[in-house]
């Protein structure tokens, strides 16, 4: 015997019934008390939301039935607990989730930690006394000081990693700074900066961000996907590093593409963090350079193709939905032209998928088409579109502009494609190249004469709109520019390839050329051009304009699939936040300063559109889409903890 005394066991039964509900009132609600999922620690956001009755009883089934899966009963466990879970709400409201945390476990979780804004009666509660110094300082202080020390770094890729530092140990903190600061650090956390953090990530590697799926896991996919500590997982970036923006075949460091657009569906779209999941595929890599670097932190193979990759990656989707359910979106990103289509068009009909290379760089382009219009006059019909670059991002924009067309002027697709025209490597599109051409370059081939050079088209076609998707720097010459200028009152020229060294013109170069009447916007930022004493600014075509409120869209609406006419929706809703204000600058984008409000508004008329089509889960429909999209956005402030 140690001398202490033990209380005595009562059966809940025998307590009188008064007493039991006075108690059952009293002890805090069961799924704030469990700290542990199945596979790991649960969010934040899902161990204090108890919006109200129904809803605490929503929750508890889902708890029971985790119960169940760990006692064997897995059936469809895992995703009924996924869609009874977020039929409770779309949106969880943030707690303080920090009663499993005390201490130095509490300072090193990035989720709670708050540095030096540890109130004192927090840091008594938690166990913080003496392990932090006794300055005490607001997050708005915090973010003050961390900008100007981040303003210090010369070298961007410093930048970058600092960032990324600040993600892993105060996740709150590093989200407030994006959204405050988001047109200074957008290009730090994504491009162009992101590039050359892919070219070195062997090299700056800290901890994993992310999960990693190779060819070593075939069979054990799934196992894999349960080894992610977070079990509400609403959008999936994923990546197999073929093809990362411009700079090519990339393997495993490709990740920090997924995790760059991660952030961003949080900052500018408002998806929890906790509800993100970033994934790189390894199959290999074709690039020597890497497979013969120390450093390179992935398989050291060639990669693998035919049978031996498409398993994988239907070993991989089929996990996604046994393990997450039917409404996770799975975005597509920088897979090499030949898999990247095949995987849209495979998947489409059975998943929520989506190609931001494909689909959502042509919803942007199409809204900045959509704004042009209003500077240069007339309609979609009316102008005459040639591309430079074919793959996906060419052939993507030019279907979806053929689409809108379309929709607009009651249009067959087929002529609507007729008003376009696209250049690949080998020369112009045309009738006669028809049989040697993908499939997805095919329905762009007109009868036209064969012509090799962007120049000799550009001549010959003499389009009203110029766009550059080719991946490939300096390819919009003076002589093409001026040759557009002098058939155009108002050129549009969109140079949209990343990083800016692989832009097909800088902005300095349109606008001079054109002697200041193009209306240019570009894929990555350029600095405001002076020519013969007017200033120009020109526009972004950034497709952080449009994934985070498109990804907005389809969580809150419960969206089953993606549809083309979500995407125009996205389009429209986008064009229509350019003021005049922004015109007058000669600006056919609006500032990314206001861009959770334009997520905001995305996200309800993609989440209208898929109500309208029968696509949307969640009922009833909200009477306000936009007031729902605001309330259910992701708020990095801090929380009191008790």
């Amino acid at each position: 015997m140690d001398g202490t005394r033990k209380p005595r066991s009562t059966n809940a039964q025998e307590l009188p019934q008064a007493r039991q509900v006075q108690e059952r009132k009293a002890k805090p609600p069961v799924h704030s008390q469990m700290t542990n999922s199945h596979h790991g620690q649960q969010p934040a956001e899902e161990q204090n939301f108890v919006p109200d009755d129904s809803a605490q009883e929503i929750h508890n089934q889902a708890l029971r039935r985790r119960l169940n899966s760990k006692m064997g009963f897995d059936s469809a466990a895992n995703q009924e607990e996924d869609e009874v879970a977020q039929g409770a709400s779309a949106c969880r409201v943030d707690g303080s989730g920090v009663d499993s945390l005390r201490g130095h476990s509490l300072l090193r979780d990035p989720r709670h930690n708050k540095g030096l804004a540890f109130s004192e009666a927090e840091r008594d509660a938690h166990y913080l006394r003496g392990l932090l110094p006794p300055a005490i300082v607001s997050q708005d202080h915090q973010e003050k000081k961390l900008m100007h020390n981040l303003r210090q770094y010369t070298v961007p890729l410093q930048r970058y990693i600092a960032m990324m530092d600040l993600q892993e140990r105060n996740e709150r903190l590093f989200y407030k700074l994006l959204i405050d600061n988001v047109e200074e650090l957008l290009p730090v956390v994504y491009t162009p900066v992101v590039g050359e953090a892919c070219q070195k990530y062997g090299s700056i590697y800290r901890r994993p961000q992310g999960l990693y799926i190779s060819l070593k896991d075939k069979g054990k996919v799934l196992e894999v996907l349960k080894n992610w500590p977070e079990r509400s997982i609403q959008v999936i970036v994923v990546t197999d590093g073929e093809r990362i923006l411009g700079l090519g075949d990339l393997g495993c460091q490709g990740m920090g593409i997924p995790v760059g657009k991660l952030s961003l569906y949080t900052a500018l779209g408002g998806v929890r963090p906790s509800a993100c999941l970033p994934i790189t595929i390894d199959v290999g890599t074709n690039n020597q350079t890497l497979l013969d670097d120390e450093y390179y932190i992935g398989l050291k193979q060639r990669r693998a193709t035919g049978e031996e990759y498409h398993e994988l990656l239907q070993e991989f989707m089929t996990a996604v939905k046994q393990n997450y359910g039917e409404k996770v979106l799975v975005q597509f990103e920088d897979f090499a032209n030949h898999n990247a289509f095949d995987l849209l068009a495979k998947y489409s009909k059975s998943h929520l998928v989506f190609n931001d290379d494909i689909q959502g760089t042509a919803s942007v382009v199409l809204a900045g088409l959509l704004a042009a219009l209003k500077v240069i006059g007339g309609g979609l019909a009316d102008q005459t579109y040639l591309f430079l670059g074919a793959g996906e991002a060419g052939t993507g924009i030019a279907e979806l502009i053929a689409l809108e067309m379309s929709k607009h002027t009651d249009l067959p697709i087929d002529d609507c494609r007729k008003k376009i025209w696209l250049v690949d490597s080998k020369g112009l599109l045309v009738e006669s190249r028809k049989e040697s051409l993908q499939h997805f370059k095919k329905p762009f081939a007109h009868e036209h004469e064969p012509l090799t050079t962007l120049l000799e088209a550009v001549q010959s076609i003499k389009p009203t709109v110029l766009i550059g998707t080719s991946g490939v720097g300096k390819t919009f010459t003076q002589e093409v520019v001026e040759a557009m200028a002098s058939f155009n009152e108002k050129p549009v020229i969109f140079s949209l390839s990343n990083p800016t060294s692989h832009s097909e013109c800088t902005a300095e170069e349109a606008y001079t050329w054109t002697k200041g009447t193009a209306v240019f916007a570009s894929g990555s930022p350029f600095d405001p051009v002076e020519y013969e004493g007017k200033t120009y600014v020109p526009g972004q075509s950034n497709n952080a304009y449009v994934f985070p409120g498109f990804g907005l869209g389809v969580v809150i609406s419960g969206a089953i699939r993606v549809h083309d006419d979500m995407l125009l929706a996205a389009s429209e809703a986008l064009a229509e936040q350019v003021s005049q204000e922004n015109f007058d600058k000669g600006l056919i984008f609006p500032p990314f300063t206001n861009i959770r409000k334009i997520s905001a508004e995305i996200a309800a008329r993609v989440a209208a559109k898929a109500y309208d089509l029968g696509l949307a889960s969640r009922l009833p429909r909200p009477d306000d889409l936009v007031k729902y999209a605001e309330s259910c956005m992701y708020t990095p402030l801090y929380r009191s903890y008790r």
